[in-house]
């Protein structure tokens, strides 16, 4: 990390171009970060940057409980994320002082509340005892990043309702076309959707990218409302009419979700689904980086649900198994990179328990 001159050396010009310099820095973080988690972290990066110190922390209350929900801690080389909500109580007193909404302001500690109507957080500062002082400027250009975060945070909650909000709304549609149609004998396990997001997150998609994925998730077979159930569990090998009509399924659930505007993101995932890496698969046989990633990720998924579960014509597979057949299908029917991460997560705990569950 660059070190920038003590306040002293600086001249009011230099100042002020760095009060500028922070206020857009943070502008442009906030309109670039649709995450409460992915702000926190960068922002605690910046604040060390913008005004020199060696440390910096940041705690998000909990809207309704007031118990600390986030916090995020940069020590100088590494970002900490604590996402599991705590009592104030763990704190300590300068820092419980803080975020029910006082300020300390010592040599080489700075404490600032973030407060909109009440109190909604901390921001922190620390320097080393072998660093400079902090000064009134220090305390004045905290206090304005400080101000810039409650509107961020406050709108990112926001924008969360509505998210949850919308994903109701989604699994509504989705639970109709499921008691309405073939859908309910073919549906999807609940984890399915934590999977999909897993990989999403690991293969850094963006938040709002993950979050179409998520509602893609849902809605990606809603087309099979219109493929006979008795096609659907056929135990023998399908006719050519009727694997035909299985194919359709991707366009038929375009059809149904694209009057929905919020949803209009998702439809490419949604139509290639079923595209093979190796350009095999349909509708309009794309290949490697053509297909949307989220297409990919989803593919890799429906295809170990298929295997772990069985179908009417074939019996499920082991884990283990179900594993060793993506690694062999890696680069012809799968993204290889995908399955990759796919294998490595799969050993991780709550992974794990995400494909046994998978599997009952």
């Amino acid at each position: 990390m660059t070190k920038l001159k003590t306040n002293y050396c600086l001249s009011s010009k230099e100042k002020y171009k760095r009060v500028i310099a922070a206020v857009h820095m943070v502008y442009r973080l906030v309109n670039s970060t649709y995450s409460i988690k992915e702000l926190l972290i960068r922002l605690t990066r910046i604040i060390c940057q913008l005004i020199g110190a060696s440390s910096s922390c940041v705690h998000v209350l909990d809207e309704q409980t007031k118990r600390l929900k986030f916090i995020a801690i940069f020590n100088g080389k590494v970002n900490i994320l604590l996402d599991k909500k705590s009592d104030l109580s763990n704190l300590s007193s300068d820092d419980k002082f803080v975020t029910k909404g006082g300020v300390v302001a010592r040599n080489r500690f700075i404490g600032i509340p973030l407060v909109s109507d009440d109190s909604i957080g901390a921001v922190f500062m620390r320097r080393k005892k072998t660093e400079p002082a902090f000064d009134d400027f220090d305390r004045e250009v905290l206090s304005v990043l400080a101000e810039q975060v409650v509107t961020a945070v406050k709108n990112l909650q926001l924008h969360e309702m509505q998210q949850k909000v919308i994903l109701d709304s989604i699994k509504s549609m989705g639970k109709f076309f499921e008691k309405h149609g073939s859908l309910d004998k073919s549906s999807h396990a609940p984890v399915y959707y934590q999977i999909v997001r897993c990989l999403a997150e690991e293969l850094n998609m963006k938040e709002k990218d993950v979050n179409s994925l998520e509602y893609a998730s849902i809605l990606h077979d809603a087309g099979s409302v219109d493929v006979p159930f008795n096609v659907l569990s056929k135990t023998s090998r399908l006719t050519p009419k009727e694997f035909s009509a299985i194919r359709k399924h991707p366009k038929k659930s375009v059809e149904l979700i694209k009057p929905v505007a919020f949803l209009r993101p998702i439809l490419p995932i949604v139509l290639y689904h079923h595209e093979w890496y190796n350009g095999m698969g349909y509708p309009s046989g794309l290949a490697g980086e053509d297909i949307p990633l989220g297409a990919r990720i989803m593919a890799v998924t429906d295809a170990f649900e298929a295997m772990v579960c069985g179908r009417p014509y074939k019996k499920g597979k082991k884990v283990e198994e179900a594993l060793s057949e993506l690694k062999q299908q890696k680069g012809s029917q799968f993204d290889p990179r995908v399955v990759d991460v796919f294998c490595s997560l799969s050993s991780q705990v709550k992974f794990k328990k995400y494909l046994r569950l998978m599997a009952q």
